[in-house]
């Protein structure tokens, strides 16, 4: 069942046009990505979605009554509020429908055949099962400890970084669960280890959610489709990103095909048209004109489909890099190197050398020294011990405040400081414009000033800036964040192919599986473990080891209770929910017993199977004798309960 519908929507902005005649649906238990280049209209589709924009043409259809959550780039929240205060006050109508419940129960207690009541709790149940709301107290703690806000939890919110603020509503709007959510880069400011548990909430919990992300993993587990926003129209595809790629590319074939004839169509259209006589009669003239219609298709089929190319084969690409340089220069010897902040211990005597070629990322928990130590290695700070011994090399530095940028100068006047329109890379001269439509820039953007461009955009400046310098060792801190997938993908190929050293962090498990060769793996206590794992299979193997700690735990406590004297606590009755399911099951089997039946007698009649359809009957048959199955078990489990009360 369709949500939320679009039909024919354009959206246009002065002379610029975003969106033509896209039409768009999401169903009821839908997880939809989309994906595109930055400035390519994905924000102003979500922002139709909610009706914060309206579209110039076209219709926008939601079902009646249905609760949209977005999570907002820079949320707003009262002054007076505290962390955990924030999120209980998004609760309130939730914790007032379970206050509700438990008052109706209670009464129902006493007056258990009061219709009216029995009405108002079916209604509560419904509502608390669709929210998943039924331990939200255990739930709050829960996200506070995961989200790692519980030691913020009676701070003013306003008081927190933009990052935190984010991560409190964030944690709102997964307790909340609202009937469709909107996630605009839900994983920014999140560690690989909150992802996670975002990522097993929302499929937990059955989310119908739209979400715009770079995070290709995150994707991968979470969308049942992509959506891409291309030139200016919306293409489908079912699946997570992997099928994505797949499934673009069997697009890209396809395309390719559809040109050829086109082409094979157009020539034969050609030698008519070159007869010339037949060509000039009237009755002909609308043949001539789709002629001239077919050659501008063939002239743009080729642009289009060379695009996709391209994009595919940059993100399918290997990234063994370049491994020509034999004898690889020293760049770091860092020697029992430690620091430690307000009696937190971030880095304990920790030694490493980095060379030239090392592709480097720096990975951990947010708070746990990741970003302390590019800034030790920049010399921005001293250790408190140890020393880092650095060789004779340049330097070039990419942060998230983009310090390289001035807002007053235009693109150009960035690139070419001295006037001209002509850059060196590599020894090499290139014209700046050249330069930069590899970096996804058109170009009547050199005239255009840095202030004036997207938070995206800027990033995308910096680092194709941060490119052209003649450095030996490229240090990036959160390199992604606000990069569309195509321009990481961009990144991804520059630095696999960059010729010194590179040392990063980021969270994007992706980029880093693409790109690190080595990892510095943060543990949040001083400890900082040197690795040549893939990124992923690190993490997996780490949930495992925490798993089995956990279930050693567990299997000790076990033995520790069932050591000690059993004082079990006697049942008298059933509870009230147990009642309930007691008295309408045999109702419940005798109505599945016959439907089951008459499942049966149609198998056996020709003209009843015919009509219904073989196979669907037998799939109807097969889901409802599992019910039958499951709902017996259980009635047969408190007829047992039943009977040993009633002997006692």
């Amino acid at each position: 069942m369709a949500l939320i519908s679009l039909f024919n929507i354009d959206k246009h902005y002065d002379i610029k046009v975003l969106l033509e005649d896209v039409s768009f649906n999401l169903n009821d238990g839908e997880r939809v990505a989309i994906v595109g280049q930055n400035g390519c209209g994905k924000s102003t589709l979500m922002k139709i979605i909610t009706g914060e924009v309206e579209p110039t043409e076209g219709k926008r259809v939601i079902t009646q009554n249905i609760e949209i959550g977005m999570l907002s780039q820079q949320p707003k929240f009262d002054d007076s509020l505290r962390v955990k205060e924030a999120i209980e006050n998004e609760l309130k109508e939730l914790k007032e429908a379970k206050e509700r419940y438990d008052k109706v129960t209670l009464e129902l207690s006493v007056d258990y055949e009061n219709e009216k009541l029995l009405s108002q709790q079916a209604q509560l149940i419904t509502f608390l099962d669709h929210h998943n709301a039924w331990s939200l107290d255990d739930k709050i703690e829960r996200v506070l400890q995961e989200f790692k806000l519980k030691e913020y939890e009676d701070r003013l919110v306003i008081t927190l970084s933009g990052g935190e603020q984010r991560r409190v509503a964030l944690a709102s709007l997964i307790l909340k669960k609202p009937d469709i959510l909107l996630l605009d880069e839900p994983t920014n400011h999140l560690d690989v280890y909150m992802v996670e548990f975002l990522e097993e909430i929302l499929l937990k919990d059955k989310f119908t959610l739209l979400l715009i992300s770079h995070d290709r993993y995150f994707i991968d587990r979470i969308a049942t489709r992509v959506v891409e926003v291309e030139n200016r129209k919306l293409v489908s595809y079912n699946g997570g990103y992997s099928n994505y790629l797949i499934l673009k590319e069997e697009r890209m074939k396809s395309m390719v095909k559809e040109h050829d004839n086109l082409l094979r169509f157009l020539k034969k259209e050609e030698e008519w048209l070159a007869k010339g006589v037949k060509a000039r009669e009237k009755r002909n003239q609308g043949r001539k004109k789709r002629v001239y219609e077919l050659r501008d298709e063939s002239k743009i089929n080729p642009t289009l489909i060379r695009k996709m190319q391209v994009e595919l084969e940059r993100e399918k690409r290997s990234w063994n890099g370049d491994k020509s340089i034999a004898k690889k220069k020293m760049l770091f010897d860092i020697e029992d190197l430690s620091y430690s902040i307000a009696d937190k211990n971030l880095i304990e005597n920790f030694s490493t050398r980095i060379v030239q070629k090392d592709k480097i990322a720096i990975v951990g928990a947010n708070g746990s020294g990741k970003s302390t130590m590019l800034k030790l290695m920049l010399g921005d700070i001293k250790p408190d011990s140890g020393v880092i011994k650095q060789g004779e090399f340049k330097i070039g530095y990419f942060d998230q405040h983009r310090e390289m940028l001035s807002d007053e100068k235009t693109l150009i006047e960035t690139f070419c400081p001295d006037g001209g329109d002509i850059i060196t890379i590599k020894g090499e001269n290139r014209h700046v414009y050249g330069y930069l439509k590899s970096f996804l820039f058109p170009e009547e953007y050199l005239d255009k000033k840095v202030g004036m461009l997207s938070g995206g955009e800027k990033n995308r400046v910096a680092l194709a800036w941060l490119l052209a310098q003649e450095v030996d060792c490229l240090i990036l801190d959160e390199p992604t964040n606000d990069l569309d997938i195509l321009t990481i993908n961009i990144l991804e190929e520059k630095l696999i192919n960059f010729w010194g050293a590179v040392l990063f962090v980021s969270h994007d498990r992706y980029f880093i599986d693409k790109i690190a060769s080595k990892l510095f793996i943060f543990k949040g206590n001083g400890e900082v473990e040197e690795s040549f794992q893939n990124y992923s299979q690190y993490l997996m193997i780490e949930k495992e080891i925490n798993e089995l700690e956990v279930l050693a735990k567990n299997s000790i406590k076990k033995a520790e209770i069932e050591s000690k004297p059993k004082t079990k606590k006697a049942k008298t009755k059933l509870s009230f929910k147990e009642q309930r399911t007691y008295d309408n099951l045999p109702n419940e089997i005798e109505t599945l017993e016959n439907q089951i039946e008459e499942l049966n007698n149609c198998l056996s009649n020709p003209d009843c199977y015919n009509q219904r359809g073989l196979s669907e009957i037998s799939q109807e048959l097969i889901k409802l004798e599992e019910i039958y199955e499951a709902k017996s078990d259980e009635y047969l489990e408190l007829l047992e309960i039943v009977e040993e009360l009633e002997g006692k």
